[in-house]
């Protein structure tokens, strides 16, 4: 399970949000062998009031928030890091500055799902990789 949480600025982020979407299920199926009708992506376009950040950053500084659960190895986080900021760059041309990436994990039990608690689902998908 992976749910995306994405923050940028409204008018920096509301023109690309479709091609942003398609750049991070691209990077998550890389990365985690993830499947592709599983995408749970939502955008919090921001005001400049409500979306203050560091010196440094344009107005296409981006935050990228992932949760999932727990089980992935460090080395397939990393990948799915390092498959963001290249893909972004070269597809959407934000760089790296601009782009910050944080994953959240949580054991199964603390997702609740279709009903079930998460580590009562049944998976199409290893969490394990």
């Amino acid at each position: 399970m992976a749910q995306i949480r994405v923050f940028g600025l409204k008018e920096s982020l509301n023109p690309i949000k479709k091609q942003l979407s398609e750049v991070i299920h691209s990077c998550v199926m890389d990365a985690f062998q993830y499947p592709s009708e599983k995408r749970f992506h939502r955008f919090f376009p921001m005001d400049k009031d409500d979306f203050l950040f560091a010196d440094g950053r344009t107005e296409n500084y981006t935050i990228i928030e992932i949760s999932i659960f727990e089980g992935r190895t460090v080395e397939s986080k990393k990948k799915l890091i390092n498959l963001l900021f290249k893909r972004i760059k070269n597809e959407l041309n934000i760089t790296s500055q601009d782009v910050e990436i944080t994953i959240y994990e949580t054991p199964k039990h603390n997702w609740g799902i279709r009903g079930l608690p998460g580590d009562e689902l049944t998976l199409n998908y290893k969490v394990n990789i």
